[in-house]
């Protein structure tokens, strides 16, 4: 976390709280400064120490550092939460789109990844649908983000055996566009017209199939005739407009930055 985002956290939580606010205790010494409280709760969350960890260091004991945990996560959902925990709105999609568009993307909404969190305290009954070969249990988030870092989508909890497919097959990711809830968009890239957005992956196990992904559409234009408009799971793997969107892509970064040195 940098400075600047920790900063914010502990000026408003020390505003808007009057826990985090720091007072004298009956025999007039100050008591601990919101600094003191919500590093220690980032590291309890960071490092899933036990809560006696930080007394050394900033002077806490458990029982203070457990109640500075649940005070700040509280605080957090209270004070930031109608801003961030939320879906994006048709303002947010048009300004992932234009990001997109400016990195020679056209379509693009963010950036889709997964990752494996070790799971220390795995118990030895689940371990063998936790681990992949000789490796330590892990539980498998799947994240979609936009290039300011910006987190749009987690699904969280499935086991380290899955490879990254198989975590978007069982993803919630695509339920809005199935389910006919997400608005629709269309773009040109290289001459050819799309109606799907999507989310660009990385090199590892998810483009062993699909380097690009389609995506949710976005974007205002909301039809009135349901049956021949909103795709099926079968429009998303569309393997030919997969290659020719990826081709067209890359005709067309080279086009915009290719005399670029």
């Amino acid at each position: 976390m940098n400075k600047g985002l920790f900063i914010r956290i502990v000026d408003g939580l020390e505003q808007f709280f009057p826990f985090f606010q720091q007072r004298k205790d009956a025999t007039g010494r100050w008591g601990l400064t919101a600094l003191q409280k919500c590093t220690a709760a980032i590291r309890l969350l960071a490092y899933g120490n036990s809560a006696d960890t930080v007394d050394e260091y900033l002077r806490l004991g458990e029982s203070t550092a457990l109640s500075c945990l649940h005070h700040f996560t509280d605080g957090i959902i209270q004070l930031f939460g109608d801003e961030y925990l939320r879906r994006p709105t048709a303002e947010d999609l048009q300004r992932l789109l234009d990001m997109g568009e400016k990195r020679g993307f056209p379509g693009m909404v963010g950036s889709i990844d997964c990752m494996h969190w070790e799971w220390k305290n795995c118990p030895t009954a689940w371990k063998g649908q936790y681990v992949r070969g000789h490796g330590k249990p892990t539980i498998v988030l799947e994240v979609v983000a936009s290039q300011d870092l910006w987190i749009w989508h987690t699904f969280f909890g499935l086991p380290g055996t899955l490879n990254d497919l198989n975590v978007l097959n069982r993803s919630p990711l695509f339920d809005d566009l199935l389910e006919g809830r997400a608005p629709r968009v269309r773009y040109m890239v290289n001459n050819h017209m799309y109606k799907l957005a999507y989310y660009l992956t990385d090199e590892g196990e998810s483009s062993r199939t699909s380097k690009v992904l389609n995506a949710n559409p976005t974007l205002n234009e909301i039809p009135t005739i349901l049956n021949n408009i909103f795709p099926n799971r079968n429009d998303l793997r569309d393997r030919q407009t997969h290659e020719r969107l990826k081709n067209d892509l890359i005709e067309n970064i080279w086009n915009k930055f290719g005399d670029e040195d």
